[in-house]
């Protein structure tokens, strides 16, 4: 259990580490922009954290369920 443990901290990590970058980046983007961009480049960001997490989640799923090479079904 404990090796499982240490197999989702790499995509909790990297989850956590490109959410902030969205958030950052386009948030600096959003300050200088105006009309329309500033709500554009505020939807960008949401979808792709909202997709990370999700890749994030079924990768953990995944480890839990012994899954750790699952490209070896292709």
């Amino acid at each position: 259990m404990d090796y499982d443990k240490k197999k989702m901290t790499a995509p909790i990590v990297v989850t956590v580490i490109i959410v902030l970058y969205y958030a950052i980046y386009f948030g600096f983007l959003i300050t200088l922009l105006d009309g329309i961009w500033k709500y554009a480049l505020g939807i960008i960001p949401i979808i792709f954290s909202a997709v990370m997490v999700k890749v994030c989640i079924e990768r953990i799923n995944e480890i839990k369920k012994g899954e750790e090479d699952d490209i070896s079904k292709y």
